[in-house]
C-alpha cells in the first residue's frame, strides 16, 4: 500500500441511509445527554452522539453503590436512570440541535408498547440522526429488559418501533454479548427492519468486596465495560459481519464499541467490519478522547494506504492474495 497524507483520507461513514462526516462517536451512557461532554468537545465534531437511554417516564435508577472499578474496566448497575422522553424532547434535543450534534437517541422500555410509544415521539425532531434500541441492557434488577437474548423477542421490539417511526429515520438495534446466538439475534433485528446494529453493550459481571464480604454493587451484578471487553466486542462484530458477507444476514452498517481507547482500537473494530466506532468508558478519564482517537485513526489509515475510511471496513475478512 502507498502511504498517504492523513489530511487526504476521506473519513465520511455510513449511518443507515445517512452519511456522517467521520466514524467516531460517543457511546450511550457515558456522555449523558451531551451537556457534560460539550465542555471538552465541540459536539458537531463527533460523528454521532448517542444519548443515555431514555424511557417513557423519568426513572431514578438503582440504589447506590452502582459503579465500581475493575483492573481493566468498570462495572456499573445504573438501572437506566433518565429524564423521560418528554423532558428529552422539551429540554435536551433543542439544546443538542443548536450545537449541530448528530444525535442517536437511545431508547429502552419494559414492554413492546413502551419502546414504540417512546420512539414515535422522536419522529421529525431536529438533530435526531437515528434511534438506538437498548434491547440489551444487562444491569436492571431482574434482567427483565434483556430482550436481545432471544431472536424472536428482538424481532418483535424492532418491528414495533419500525412500524411507528418515519421511514427515513435510521433505527439501530444494540446487541448483547450475553447470548450464544448473536448472529441469530442480529439477523432477526435486520429482518424486522433495523437499519444498523450497535455492538456491543456491556457484559454481565460481578465484583465482591473482600472487606464487606458482599457484592460491591447494591444490585449485585452489573455491566462490565472498558478494555476487558474489547476482544469480545471485536469477535462479535467479526462474526456478524462474516455472516453478512456470507449472505446469511442482510448487509447493514455496524456501529462497534467496547473498550475503545486509541486509534488502533478503532481500526481493529473497522477491520472486523464496523462502519463506525463509539467511545464509551474512556470518556470518564479523557473526555476529549473521541477527537484524539479520530486523528490517530486518520494517521493509521493513511499509513496503510486507505484513501477512504470505508475502504478499511471489513478488510480482515479478505483472503490474502
Amino acid at each position: 500500500m502507498t502511504a498517504l497524507r492523513p489530511e487526504d483520507v476521506d473519513l465520511t461513514a455510513p449511518l443507515g441511509g445517512l452519511t456522517v462526516p467521520n466514524p467516531i462517536g460517543a457511546a450511550a451512557g457515558c456522555a449523558g445527554y451531551g451537556r457534560e461532554l460539550a465542555r471538552f468537545v465541540p459536539l458537531d465534531q463527533l460523528g454521532t452522539l448517542t444519548t443515555k437511554s431514555v424511557m417513557a417516564a423519568p426513572r431514578a435508577g438503582l440504589a447506590i453503590p452502582r459503579l465500581t472499578e475493575t483492573p481493566s474496566g468498570l462495572l456499573n448497575a445504573i438501572g437506566l436512570q433518565g429524564c423521560g422522553i418528554e423532558a428529552l424532547v422539551r429540554e435536551e434535543l433543542p439544546w443538542l440541535a443548536e450545537r449541530g450534534a448528530r444525535v442517536l437517541v437511545s431508547i429502552a422500555g419494559e414492554r413492546l408498547e413502551e419502546f414504540a410509544a417512546t420512539a414515535e415521539r422522536l419522529n421529525g425532531r431536529p438533530g435526531v440522526a437515528g434511534l438506538e434500541l437498548n434491547i440489551s441492557c444487562p444491569n436492571t434488577a431482574d434482567r427483565g429488559l434483556l430482550f436481545a437474548g432471544n431472536p424472536a423477542v428482538s424481532y418483535d421490539v424492532v418491528r414495533a418501533v419500525r412500524s411507528v417511526t418515519d421511514p427515513g429515520l435510521p433505527v439501530y438495534a444494540k446487541l448483547s454479548p450475553d447470548t450464544a446466538s448473536i448472529t441469530e439475534v442480529a439477523d432477526a433485528c435486520v429482518r424486522a427492519g433495523a437499519d444498523g446494529l450497535s455492538m456491543i453493550n456491556t457484559m454481565a459481571g460481578l465484583v465482591i468486596d473482600t472487606e464487606t464480604l458482599r457484592p460491591a454493587l447494591a444490585a449485585g451484578t452489573g455491566g462490565l465495560s472498558g478494555p476487558a471487553v474489547r476482544p469480545v466486542a471485536v469477535r462479535c462484530v467479526y462474526q456478524v459481519h462474516a455472516a453478512m458477507l456470507a449472505g446469511r444476514i442482510p448487509r447493514v452498517p455496524i456501529l462497534g464499541m467496547g473498550g475503545v481507547r486509541t486509534g488502533r482500537d478503532a481500526l481493529e473494530f473497522t477491520l472486523a467490519g464496523a462502519s463506525g466506532v463509539a467511545v464509551g468508558s474512556a470518556l470518564f478519564r479523557d473526555p476529549a478522547a473521541p477527537l484524539r482517537i479520530l486523528e490517530e485513526l486518520r494517521a493509521l489509515l493513511a499509513a496503510r494506504g486507505f484513501a477512504k475510511y470505508t475502504d478499511a471496513v471489513g478488510v480482515a475478512h479478505r483472503a490474502e492474495s
